[in-house]
């Protein structure tokens, strides 16, 4: 198999993982929460995220990835990427080396910065899962999967894709009864991590959002969604 591309930085993509030969990534309710706890610990701070779904056997993420430079102004990425130390407040601030990143050579991140960060935790979720349920071997399937976003009309089509998969692959009768997405959450006024306001800034609107997840239609424009989409 061809290896794809890696992902760059400031582009949208469509991300999506499944277990190896079909097989359960998610076995109890705790499994789904530990993967979003994972997720927004390595994931977070490289991307803005827009969809998910977690499904038994497999996942599917919308993403931005961010460029190289809103990375580096996490002061997190700063500290791991560059190994600069901030001051405590014992040093001179003035002269410590986080206040001096001006003048800092920042080291670039790599043109495949973005996806070892991704294979990172997806390797740290099936760590956890293998040692919990005493397995060997790979989780997931490799390469994970990525489809290039490009167009207002792809972004529409992706989200409601993402939240109605649950539907199409009859986990339930209502997409909306599925709790492991960001379908409600996005609706909701609770605190989230995703990256509401823009969801719905593409959409136009709370209306324009649930109608659209009404009217797409299952299997249109599928060239979009993924190469090899999963059952």
């Amino acid at each position: 198999m061809t290896s794809p591309s890696p992902l760059l930085f400031n582009n949208y993509y469509h991300i999506y993982v499944r277990g190896t030969n079909r097989e359960n990534i998610f076995v109890q309710e705790r499994n789904y929460t530990h993967f979003m706890n994972l997720y927004w610990k390595y994931i977070e701070p490289i991307t803005d995220t827009f969809a998910y779904c977690l499904l038994r056997n497999h996942a599917h993420i919308m993403v931005r990835t961010k460029s190289q430079e809103e990375i580096l102004e996490n002061k997190k990425i700063l500290v791991k990427t560059l190994k600069v130390s901030l001051p405590n407040p014992g040093y001179d601030k003035q002269d410590s080396p986080a206040n001096r990143g001006e003048n800092l050579q920042r080291k670039p991140l790599g043109s495949d910065y973005i996806s070892r960060q991704f294979s990172n935790f997806l390797n740290a979720y099936a760590k956890a899962i293998n040692n919990a349920y005493s397995r060997t071997g790979s989780l997931f399937e490799h390469p994970f999967g990525r489809v290039l976003i490009t167009s207002e009309r792809q972004f529409w089509n992706v989200i409601a894709y993402i939240h109605k998969n649950p539907q199409k692959h009859k986990f339930v009768k209502d997409f909306r009864d599925w709790k492991y997405s960001s379908y409600g959450i996005i609706l909701s006024e609770k605190r989230t991590s995703i990256s509401r306001n823009e969801v719905m800034k593409w959409f136009g609107s709370k209306d324009d959002y649930l109608r659209m997840h009404e009217q797409w239609v299952e299997g249109a424009n599928s060239h979009w969604l993924s190469e090899d989409d999963f059952d």
